[in-house]
C-alpha cells in the first residue's frame, strides 16, 4: 500500500506571477463590498473629486518617486480648501492601497530579486518612528507654513532632479558603511516627520539618498521608495485609526470612493514607468509641481505664503542641487580612474 506524501511546500504556494492578480481580485471585491456597506453612490456623486484627484495622484505614485499625496495633499488642502489634517490622512489612506498595489506588482515580477529589497525591513521601522515623533511634536505648525514647505519640496526636487546627472549604475544597496547607515537613519527620520505633516515625502527623500550616496539605478530607487511609502502609509493609517482613534466615518467613506481607483492606477503607473523614457514623466511632474506652487501663491496671496514659499524653495533648491551634484562629481572621479 503506497503511503501518502505531501507535495513540496513550494508547489502549494502560488507562483510569484499570480500574486498580483490574486491581490487585485481579492482587494477589488473587498473594497466594493465595503463601499456598498459603509458608503453609497449618492455620497460618491457628491464627493466625486476625491476619486478624480487620485486618477492622476495614483498614477504619479506608481510611476515616479513622488507618492500619490504629491497630488492629493495640495489639491485637497489648497485647491479645495479641505482641512489639512483630513488631506494628510486621505493621502495616507489612499497610498495604503495604491502604493501597496504597486509594491506587489513590483515584487511579483519574475526579474525582481527579493534580496535587493531586504534593507526595507529596517528602513520602514525607522521612518515610522519619525512619523510618530512628528505626530507628537509638529502638528501645531501653521497650515500655510506646512503647505508652503510641501509645495516647495516637491517643486525643488522635481526641477533639480530633471536637470541633474542622476543616472545610477548599482542594482542594489551594497557595501554600506557605518556612516552610510547613520545618514540613512537621519533621512528616514526626516521622511517620517514629513509624512506626519502631509502624508508623503519620505519616498522623495529616500529616493534622493539612493541615487546619490548609493548610486542606485533610478528605476530600482523608484521601486524601493514606492515600497517604503506604501509601508509607511499602512502604518500611519493604522496609527491614526487604531492608536489615536481620530479617523471619522466621513474619512472612511471618501477613502472607499477613491480606493478602487488607486488600486488600478498605481500599478498602471509602475508598469508604464518600465516602458517609457523616464524624462517624459519627469517633465510632466515638473510642470505639475511648479503649477501647484504658482497657484498657491497667486490665489488669495499673502506675504506669509510668499515669504515662506520663496525661502523654502531657495533653500531646498540649494540642498537638492548640492546633493545631486555629488552624483556628477562621483561620475567624474570614476571616469578619471578609468583613463589609461
Amino acid at each position: 500500500m503506497s503511503r501518502f506524501r505531501m507535495p513540496p511546500l513550494r508547489s502549494l504556494l502560488p507562483r510569484r506571477r499570480l500574486i498580483f492578480p490574486l491581490w487585485l481580485g481579492v482587494a477589488g471585491v473587498t473594497l466594493l463590498a465595503l463601499f456598498y456597506t459603509y458608503s453609497s453612490l449618492p455620497f460618491l456623486a457628491a464627493h466625486w473629486y476625491y476619486p478624480a484627484t487620485m486618477v492622476v495622484g495614483a498614477f504619479v505614485a506608481g510611476a515616479t518617486p513622488e507618492g500619490g499625496g504629491a497630488v492629493a495633499f495640495p489639491v485637497l488642502s489648497i485647491f479645495l480648501s479641505v482641512d489639512r489634517v483630513l488631506a494628510r490622512d486621505f493621502s495616507l489612506m489612499v497610498q495604503s492601497i495604491g502604493m501597496t498595489s504597486a509594491s506587489l506588482l513590483i515584487l511579483s515580477r519574475k526579474d525582481s530579486r527579493l534580496a535587493d529589497f531586504l534593507p526595507l525591513l529596517w528602513w520602514v521601522p525607522v521612518a515610522f518612528l519619525g512619523f510618530i515623533l512628528g505626530m507628537a511634536t509638529l502638528q501645531g505648525v501653521r497650515v500655510p507654513v506646512i503647505q508652503a514647505l510641501f509645495l516647495s519640496l516637491i517643486a525643488a526636487f522635481a526641477l533639480v532632479y530633471l536637470r541633474s546627472p542622476h543616472r545610477g549604475y548599482a542594482e542594489a544597496v551594497a557595501g554600506a558603511k557605518p556612516r552610510d547607515h547613520a545618514v540613512t537613519v537621519g533621512v528616514l527620520l526626516l521622511g517620517g516627520l514629513c509624512a506626519s505633516l502631509f502624508g508623503t515625502g519620505a519616498d522623495i527623500l529616500l529616493y534622493t539618498l539612493l541615487v546619490t550616496r548609493f548610486a542606485l539605478k533610478e528605476k530600482r530607487a523608484t521601486e524601493m521608495s514606492i515600497m517604503l511609502m506604501a509601508s509607511l502609509s499602512v502604518l500611519g493609517y493604522a496609527w491614526r485609526g487604531l492608536v489615536q482613534g481620530e479617523l471619522t466615518a466621513f474619512q472612511v467613506q471618501t477613502w472607499l470612493c477613491a480606493a478602487p481607483v488607486v488600486l488600478i492606477m498605481a500599478p498602471l503607473g509602475s508598469a508604464v514607468l518600465r516602458r517609457i523614457p523616464h524624462e517624459w514623466m519627469l517633465r510632466g511632474i515638473v510642470v505639475l509641481n511648479l503649477g501647484q506652487l504658482a497657484y498657491f501663491n497667486l490665489v488669495r496671496p499673502t506675504w506669509e505664503k510668499t515669504l515662506w514659499s520663496f525661502g523654502f524653495t531657495v533653500v531646498l533648491l540649494l540642498v537638492f542641487a548640492k546633493v545631486m551634484g555629488m552624483v556628477g562629481a562621483h561620475r567624474r572621479r570614476q571616469a578619471a580612474l578609468s583613463l589609461p
